[in-house]
């Protein structure tokens, strides 16, 4: 098994490094047994084998060519054993259904992380979209990003 981050902040830099080198059962790896995930559409995964099943999926088909950043990382202590973990990432070169190219992506990654003797391991993740100008989602039809601001 790949070794645990030594504090929560390694968190993200251990992610993407696993991601970058395409191997979901690293990436998994960094979540506990039990660990839940949540992607940027809602697909929500309940244990390690299916977090690990979704990113081997994405990590060798539209995700196989992409470059994952992280970027600012926040980390919140909640107590001396467990912490939220949050980080800006841009991911490019995604592609498309069709076989083209997407445009660059931002997200933010929340990790709720705990410390085992191991190192900090992953309870939970959840990723979501960064939509520029939007404030919320609005439904007329078709499900999409809105702003009210004016």
């Amino acid at each position: 098994m790949t070794a645990l981050p030594a504090e929560p902040g390694d968190i993200p830099g251990a992610f993407a490094a696993a991601w970058m080198a395409r191997d979901a059962a690293a990436l998994a790896a960094l979540f506990a047994e039990k660990a839940e995930f949540v992607n940027v559409v809602g697909l929500w995964w309940h244990d390690r084998a299916a977090i690990e099943k979704a990113h081997d999926y994405a990590l060798q088909s539209f995700f196989a060519e992409t470059l994952l950043t992280p970027g600012t990382i926040r980390v919140k202590h909640l107590g001396d054993d467990v912490a939220i973990v949050q980080c800006r990432f841009t991911l490019t070169g995604q592609r498309l259904p069709d076989g083209g190219a997407a445009g660059p992506r931002r997200t933010i990654l929340t990790f709720v992380a705990q410390r085992t003797t191991e190192g900090w391991i992953t309870q939970a993740a959840q990723n979501t979209d960064i939509v520029d100008g939007a404030e919320t989602m609005a439904h007329s039809g078709t499900l999409r990003a809105a702003d009210y601001r004016g």
